[in-house]
């Protein structure tokens, strides 16, 4: 990396005063102009790839002088910064995830420098692994070196020096991991390093950055190489940036005045606010107004001279439950209610939860309930039946090459014998012998040939399920075909084994690509992060608890909080100032009444993450939190304190939707889920009624216990789930405490 100066760039930054919902507006209008003088000759480059598909299809739409701008040329920030590294040189190989996993962990078990105490104690810990793996790839996004660093914490330096002997056998073996293809672009853009420049620039003629409130210094640096002799315009949304702020605090527009660029505030003309007024109002969606607050602090009453609030100035819906589980099944209900009375299809609805890591259990979720989802490609691997058939047969081939005869592998201690009977019906000895070759690879396309694993899949599996299972196929036969192509582990069955198992261990959602709008429909499941260039007619924020907004840990898992207020070198935000606080986030109105830096910091951030998400909802917002009891009838409800605060408002609105209204119930899950809540359901209503000195109907509650009572003793029905029933009694009455 050459130097260490800030980026310089020439050009425009149009400045949105805040999150706006005609945020595609503005970007098209910017876009039309570039367009008109440009021609075709404009590249645009949104920093993120959530939302890019959404983006190019309003660009195609896009009408000039000269008519459609047909084929815009939209790719993200990272997407382009690879192609100028394989303009450089095309042989480069991209390290892909499972590699770097078996990569590193050797480099690690390779370590000359003794590992700290800490370090050792905390590798205990299953979530260590993927927590290094996050705090490594933060380092390498913004090109930290255990050189560059003044007296670093004893943990990082040991962690940065093995980052840094990571890449440096990355560079000797002629890999390029995917976290350093922007730093290692900025060098050669800057140096033009074999006339590079030239030919990645030839194609354009002018840039529209988009979402450049997230462009971070390293991305600025790119831009500012990248657009030498291009025009370049710059869109960003003041209150915007989530992603950016983690690792740099300060204002979009003081980063912008520092790069050097033309800062045009596009505020809303004075003199046609009254004319626009009624026409704006018809298109706003009714949470608005709970949008800005969550923004900006900005509450319906706080215009000078304006009248007291509206209590409808800013609406939204609220869904309390009991449960995880239950407040998932209520979404589920309101899901189908909305389609129902609104005719809306499926796709107009998205569900987003708090971290992507949540997103494959609640789509389970809802499918069991019978709501299809469309989310694909954030499965893991360790849940994946295709993996654990393909790992089964690996583990079995693996004991034959050490000797094992077909006969003594009946007597292994795992179930792999038993996982590939059930998953093979036509399953021998015998055919892992027919499926064995000289080659790892071969012996696997043998067997999914022979078995008809990809027909299977297609026969039995819905069309996501089927999409992220051929998905799983492709990464092990990749898998398999790196071991053989490298020295890394041994080319044989007892290698790959040992990678497959460390990748399944290791593999974590955040690492995968999301599509959200396949072609065959369903409701989106997807980190609130990922709405932020989205719309939909009805979103569902999840989890609304304050353990996850703002959250009860920040950044990481790896450290104390303690430790990190402490920790300088670490690659994020740690140590704010009070004056940083308020210049980045517009709700802190007196940063020097802030008690935590640090955690008044990042909370903000969650904050601000809700006021991005909610601004997707176009019709309807849904805030949906549950219960955290630790069993029994008494539970206490921990509501983020975001919600709290948008209750405490004038003008702002949480309207509740009742969690026991009577909705259809949709597919056998949900039929089972809602009678096992029966029980506890009742009896907590009983409780609720002598808790607050009302009289409960007695005879109500035994009337429907007498209705289950028949049902369980006469109906046909399944003896297991009969006893589940009978023991929600004990569950409801204290006898047995559970977990939720």
């Amino acid at each position: 990396m050459t130097g260490t100066t800030p980026p310089s760039l020439e050009g425009t930054c149009k400045l949105l005063p805040g999150p706006r919902h005609d945020l595609l507006a503005a970007v098209s209008e910017a876009y039309e102009r570039l367009v008109a003088t440009h021609g075709s000759r404009v590249l645009v480059l949104k920093r993120h790839p959530a939302g890019l598909d959404a983006l190019a299809e309003t660009l195609a739409n896009v009408e000039t002088a000269a008519g459609v701008a047909r084929s815009p040329r939209v790719e993200s920030l990272p997407e382009h910064a690879s192609k100028t590294i394989e303009a450089y040189d095309p042989t480069l190989d991209r390290l892909e995830y499972e590699e770097r996993i078996e990569l590193i962990s050797l480099v690690i078990d390779g370590a000359s420098r003794d590992v700290p105490d800490y370090l050792e104690r905390a590798a205990r810990h299953e979530s260590f692994a993927r927590d290094v793996g996050q705090l490594l790839l933060a380092a390498t996004r913004q090109r930290l070196r255990l050189a560059d660093l003044e007296e670093p914490h004893d943990c990082l330096a040991f962690l940065y020096a093995m980052n840094d002997r990571f890449h440096g056998v990355l560079e000797d073996r002629g890999f390029v991991e995917r976290a350093d293809v922007i730093p290692s672009s900025v060098s050669l853009l800057e140096d033009d390093v074999e006339g590079v420049r030239s030919r990645v620039t030839d194609s354009f003629d002018a840039v529209l950055a988009v979402e450049f409130e997230e462009y971070r210094r390293l991305d600025r640096r790119y831009l500012a190489a990248l657009t030498r002799d291009a025009d370049l315009v710059c869109l960003a949304e003041r209150h915007g940036s989530v992603e950016r702020t983690r690792v740099e605090p300060g204002s979009i527009e003081s980063i912008a005045t520092d790069a050097g660029l033309e800062v045009e505030r596009l505020e809303p003309d004075a003199e046609r606010i009254d004319a626009a007024d009624a026409s704006d109002a018809a298109t706003r969606p009714p949470h608005d107004a709970i949008t800005q607050y969550l923004a900006t602090g900005t509450t319906p009453s706080m215009d000078e001279g304006a009248e007291p609030p509206d209590s409808e100035a800013g609406r939204a819906r609220r869904i309390r439950a009991r449960t995880a589980r239950e407040q998932v099944r209520t979404v589920a209900a309101e899901i189908q209610s909305l389609t129902d009375r609104r005719d809306w299809s499926y796709d107009e609805i998205a569900v987003a939860v708090p971290r992507i890591e949540r997103v494959p259990e609640t789509r389970r979720r809802l499918r069991e309930v019978g709501i299809p989802t469309a989310t694909v490609g954030t499965s893991s691997l360790a849940e994946d039946p295709v993996v654990n058939e393909l790992y089964a047969f690996v583990t079995l081939q693996s004991r034959r090459t050490r000797g094992d005869e077909p006969d003594g592998l009946e007597d292994t201690a795992d179930d792999s014998l038993e996982r590939l009977r059930a998953r093979v019906p036509e399953f021998s000895p015998s055919l892992l012998e027919a499926c064995t070759d000289a080659s790892v690879e071969r012996s696997l396309e043998r067997w999914i040939r022979r078995t008809d694993l990809k027909g299977r899949i297609a026969r039995d599996e819905t069309w996501v399920d089927a999409r992220e299972q051929f998905e799983s196929v492709r990464r092990v036969l990749e898998i398999a075909r790196f071991v053989e192509g490298t020295d890394l582990v041994a080319p044989d069955w007892r290698g790959l084994r040992r990678m497959l198992r460390r990748t399944i261990q290791y593999d974590a959602p955040y690492v995968h690509a999301v599509e959200t709008r396949p072609p065959t429909g369903g409701i989106t499941v997807c980190a609130a992060d990922d709405l932020k260039y989205d719309s939909r007619s009805a979103v569902f924020l999840l989890d609304l608890i304050d353990e996850q907004y703002p959250g009860e840990q920040f950044l990481t898992q790896l450290f104390p909080q303690a430790w990190l207020r402490e920790m300088p070198n670490y690659p994020a935000v740690t140590d704010p100032s009070t004056a940083e606080i308020g210049s980045t986030f517009a709700p802190v109105a007196d940063a020097t009444d802030v008690a935590d830096p640090f955690e008044s910091y990042h909370a903000q951030r969650a904050r601000r993450r809700l006021a991005l998400a909610s601004r997707a909802a176009t019709e309807v917002l849904y805030c949906c939190s549950y219960e955290r009891g630790s069993g029994g009838l008494r539970r206490t409800y921990e509501e983020s304190r975001y919600l709290k605060l948008i209750e405490s408002t004038p003008g702002l609105t949480l309207e509740d939707v009742d969690a026991d209204a009577a909705a259809a119930i949709h597919g056998e899950a949900g039929a089972i889920e809602a009678l096992l809540e029966e029980p506890r359901g009742e009896l907590e209503r009983v409780l609720r009624e002598a808790s607050t000195g009302g009289t409960a109907d007695l005879a109500e509650t035994e009337e429907l216990f007498q209705e289950i009572a028949v049902v369980l003793e006469e109906g046909e029905i399944d003896p297991e789930l009969a006893e589940a029933v009978r023991s929600q009694f004990e569950f409801a009455a204290g006898e047995v405490l559970r977990d939720d």
